[in-house]
């Protein structure tokens, strides 16, 4: 695409607020319009960002100026609404997950192929300081083959914004949004998931959220804990916790182990260990792994509290995450907006880039696929009381689409 890009980003929640700026700082991003259903939302985003204001999404999908949309809406409402805007010829930034059904997955990738446009799925995770370490390691061979891998997101709903509490999305099965605990396994190996057995925690609490006829899918589990076996022969074990005592990172590896190495994470500490013929070398990587700020503030005495309480964790970039920064445009370094980890503008440069240049994005239409089912079939499996279950794979993307 020769000309700059024309985005419309779908829902004025928290969310989006971080990357409308950065959108608007893309040097290959013309103008950024926002599309809010309340109308009072769109209004204050407009007067806070100065951006113009489309009605509706159906206005956004006649809209011939808009190049790209980019969806922070409901997650349950992300699939339907991708292929909606594929179809009207539109390239599609999608917040996590992809879809909540795996037959929306599949649509996705059908409408890609049918349009031969840019879909991403704006995974934050895949750029997670902890997953980039283990892929790194992994692709030079330093564990050796895959064995096994721990990673989880626990977001306690106690720390959501209170004015979400209210969204029903929020109490579907938390195998609903499944990428943040998948993507960093699967990304730092390359696998992807053949089969998976899930079980659910019965909420005990008394608000009633989780309860059969208070959230649209009469889920009654505030938690799901998997184990998925991967096409390289290795077991990831992947959580996906609403209940649960506990706070930062909130998404992150604690082991990823092979048959030369391990990789293990726990409050600021990471480490590396290589076995030897007398036992193991032990490296201390919290530095590189670590973001810069987090390292800096080491010597404080409540430093681990303080962790443990996400400082230090959204805005901050890592040593690990250097050569990726170095691409980022410079209109982007000085931009606000960046978050979890680091990740916002790393990722929106890697959409506008992809759309740019015709090229496949990172985390695309079949990796979304990849990360997002084995969740879907995971909580199918926790209804069946654990039962493994097969994993729906459409592949790789076609060679034609990979320049």
């Amino acid at each position: 695409m020769d000309k700059k890009i024309n985005v419309a980003i779908i829902g004025c929640g928290d969310f989006a607020k971080c990357f409308v700026k950065i959108f608007k700082a893309h040097p290959f991003v013309n103008k950024v319009y926002v599309c809010d259903k309340i109308k009072q939302r769109a209004i204050a985003y407009q007067k806070d960002y100065d951006v113009d204001i489309i009605d509706s999404f159906e206005d956004v999908l006649k809209d011939n100026n808009i190049d790209a949309v980019a969806l922070f809406t409901q997650r349950h409402l992300h699939g339907p609404m991708a292929v909606a805007a594929l179809k009207a010829g539109k390239h599609v930034y999608s917040a996590v997950p992809m879809a909540i059904e795996v037959d929306d997955c599949r649509k996705i990738i059908e409408a890609v192929l049918d349009t031969g446009l840019t879909y991403m799925m704006g995974e934050t995770c895949i750029y997670y300081p902890c997953a980039m370490y283990c892929k790194k390691e992994n692709d030079k061979g330093t564990f050796g083959n895959f064995v096994f891998a721990e990673s989880q997101y626990f977001h306690d709903i106690s720390h959501f914004p209170k004015d979400q509490l209210n969204l029903p999305a929020l109490y579907g099965a938390p195998f609903f949004y499944p990428t943040h605990s998948t993507a960093m396994v699967l990304h730092a190996t390359g696998a992807y998931v053949k089969k998976v057995s899930a079980v659910g925690v019965v909420d005990k609490e008394d608000t009633g959220f989780y309860k059969v006829g208070q959230n649209p899918w009469d889920n009654v589990f505030s938690n799901e804990i998997s184990l998925m076996q991967l096409s390289n022969g290795g077991v990831a074990r992947v959580s996906e916790c609403r209940r649960i005592g506990y706070k930062a990172p909130s998404s992150y590896i604690s082991g990823f182990y092979g048959t030369k190495a391990s990789y293990q994470y726990s409050n600021a500490q990471h480490l590396l260990t290589k076995l030897t013929e007398n036992g193991v070398d032990l490296f201390d990587v919290s530095d590189e792994v670590s973001p810069y700020e987090m390292t800096q503030n080491k010597h404080l005495d409540d430093f681990k509290e303080q962790v443990a309480n996400h400082r230090w964790s959204w805005d901050n970039f890592a040593p690990v995450q250097d050569e990726f920064v170095a691409k980022l445009p410079e209109s982007l370094l000085k931009s606000d907006g960046n978050g979890h980890m680091g990740s916002h503008k790393l990722l929106v440069n890697d959409f506008c880039t992809a759309v740019k240049n015709g090229t496949l994005p990172t985390v695309h239409a079949w990796l979304a696929a990849r990360y997002t089912i084995p969740g879907l079939i995971a909580h199918q499996s926790a209804l069946k009381g654990g039962e493994l279950l097969d994993v729906p794979d459409y592949g790789e993307p076609p060679k034609t689409f990979i320049k």
